[in-house]
């Protein structure tokens, strides 16, 4: 089974790697929530007056997550967030693909020159995420890893 496959090292680099995305992924919103908040608005998915909540409080998550996975504790919860905010970023990327929405991203900065446009591949990425989350959630070794074992 795959699954034999999830412990040590590849458990410790997938909870590194999700760990570093949403950390380095909320910095910016949380340091600029106005412009996290204006990005938001342009998916054209939530009621008026819910982004301003959304910009404030997904980037805190976001860095709770991230922080959860590295240092190995709540593990499965974290990962649980993960999963869930990843559905919900595909779920907004492909919706705004389809009605045709060209935004920039707002994934990982918030400044409106340096953020990327929406695509396929912010889809796949996110689904590279996902798995990630996976082989984190189904690991082998589901006990409480503050300092997990190298092998």
């Amino acid at each position: 089974m795959i699954k034999e496959y999830f412990k040590g090292p590849v458990v410790l680099v997938a909870r590194l790697i999700l760990g570093g995305v949403f950390i380095y992924a909320s910095i910016d919103k949380i340091l600029n929530p106005g412009d996290f908040a204006k990005i938001i608005n342009n998916y054209h998915v939530l009621p008026f007056g819910l982004e301003n909540l959304l910009a404030i409080t997904l980037p805190w998550v976001e860095l709770f997550a991230g922080i959860c996975l590295i240092i190995g504790v709540f593990i499965d919860g974290a990962t649980v967030l993960v999963v869930l905010m990843n559905i919900v970023f595909i779920f907004a990327i492909s919706q705004a693909l389809a009605r045709g929405i060209s935004i920039e991203c707002g994934c990982f900065s918030v400044a409106s020159d340096s953020g990327s446009n929406i695509g396929i591949q912010t889809i796949l990425r996110d689904i590279g995420y996902l798995l990630l989350s996976y082989v984190v959630y189904y690991r082998k070794d589901n006990k409480l890893e503050f300092f997990p074992k190298l092998i």
